[in-house]
């Protein structure tokens, strides 16, 4: 079978649209009128939501992919490490290591009433943004 030929019928939509609310939060997060204590104890959560959000799509689209075309038993019951080694060998990532630290961000979320760990997930839901899109567009040319 031709690597992408089931994956003509992958929909992205749901991660495509998930992206730009992360990028939306992002961006009303940073506008210039807003107080800092609402940034920081309203919007801020709301970041990190739309980054859990994105990620998950993300991880969702690319099983889907390699279920699609060839890597359902690799997939099935794969560890997060396993699973992106996948998705690295099949070129739907570039980075590995960037991928483990958003898991490890993804799975931090949960406990964002610390401002250390809120901290932190926050500033990794900044860099997801040009991954993700990177691997829209990379699923984009695959199917």
């Amino acid at each position: 079978m031709d690597e992408g030929m089931e994956g003509k019928s992958l929909d992205i939509a749901s991660l495509k649209g998930a992206v730009k609310a992360l990028e939306a939060a992002i961006k009303v997060y940073n506008a210039d009128t807003l107080e800092e204590d609402i940034r920081h104890t309203t919007l801020r959560p709301g970041v990190i939501h739309n980054f859990e959000v994105a990620y998950e799509e993300c991880r969702r689209s690319m099983k889907r992919w390699l279920e699609a075309n060839g890597s359902r038993d690799i997939v099935k019951g794969a560890t997060y490490k396993q699973f992106y080694k996948s998705a690295l060998e099949k070129g739907l990532i570039s980075n590995i290591n960037v991928w483990y630290g958003f898991h490890d961000a993804r799975c931090k979320g949960l406990e964002i009433y610390r401002e250390d760990i809120a901290e932190e997930v926050f500033d990794m839901a900044n860099r997801f943004i040009p991954v993700a899109q990177e691997l829209v567009a990379g699923l984009e040319a695959k199917i």
